[in-house]
């Protein structure tokens, strides 16, 4: 079974001085928090959610995305 540190795990501030944190490679996983680590903390709950959805449905966990992370110039 895979665990959430399979994953890439994106972890940006957000407009209204909070933190996002999301896994590119799962749809719906993300999450919020006013510090970097609070956000990474929820992301492990929200995580948690999704896999015991994807194991009712019979589905497998999708796999890791490679990000590519460039400047626009």
């Amino acid at each position: 079974m895979k665990s959430l540190q399979n994953y890439t795990i994106v972890i940006r501030p957000d407009d209204n001085g909070t933190f996002v944190a999301y896994t590119p490679a799962i749809p719906g996983c993300h999450a919020w928090g006013q510090t970097p680590d609070e956000a990474r903390t929820e992301l492990v709950y929200v995580f948690e959610m999704i896999q015991e959805e994807y194991q009712e449905q019979g589905l497998m966990m999708p796999e890791d995305v490679k990000l590519v992370v460039a400047n626009a110039s």
